[in-house]
Formats: structure tokens, sequence, C-alpha cells
């Protein structure tokens, strides 16, 4: 565990870490692996994405994007509503998805004690 805290705390510091543009949802509507597998096949056909990330126990969606490339946050929305699910919560934050998915595992383990 102190491995990963101090791995996430350098790879924070980094500066590649703040040129990374990510969109990170919350998604209502997912209420099984499949609609999680779902909305992770069409946010990998996007051809800006570097990495995808779709948690349903948290309901949260992420999309890193390539380095100079973008996707609109109502591009973005747009391919969530056309999978079948709402977006609620949706903003762009200078991580990667490897520092979200590490969050979410934190804050899951967390509300597990």
């Amino acid at each position: 565990m102190k491995k990963l805290l101090i791995t996430l705390m350098l790879s924070a510091m980094t500066p590649a870490a703040f040129a990374v543009t990510t969109i990170k949802a919350e998604v209502n509507g997912m209420v099984c692996a499949f609609c999680a597998k779902g909305i992770e096949k069409k946010l990998n056909a996007l051809p800006q994405k570097q990495e995808a990330f779709v948690d349903l126990k948290s309901r949260v969606v992420a999309l890193q994007l390539k380095d100079g490339q973008d996707v609109s946050n109502e591009a973005f929305s747009k391919v969530i509503q056309d999978a079948g699910y709402a977006v609620g919560k949706l903003e762009r934050v200078n991580q990667t998805v490897e520092v979200i998915q590490a969050e979410v595992a934190r804050a899951e383990k967390a509300g597990s004690k």
C-alpha cells in the first residue's frame, strides 16, 4: 500500500501529469457489467482516446485524451446518452485514468470498512 501511495504522489508531481486532460463523469443507469462494458466499448472507439475507464460500482466514467486531442463535453455526453445512460456531474481533470482508478479503489475500500 505504501508503494502505491508513493507512486501516486510521485506521478502527480511530474510535469506530464499536469498536461493530461481527462473527462470524468458520474453516469446514472448503469446496473450491470454489460452496461459498463457497452460504455467502455463506445469510448474506446473514439480516435481521441488515450485510455478509458468505467467503474460500475461507483458509476464513474473517465476518458483520458491523447496529447493535443479534444472531445467537447457535449460530444462526450452524447456518447454516454446514445448508449442509453444519463450523465450526472461532468468535469475535466488533470489526472490520468490510472490515478482516477486508484482513487475509486481507495474510496471503495474505505467504504467497505
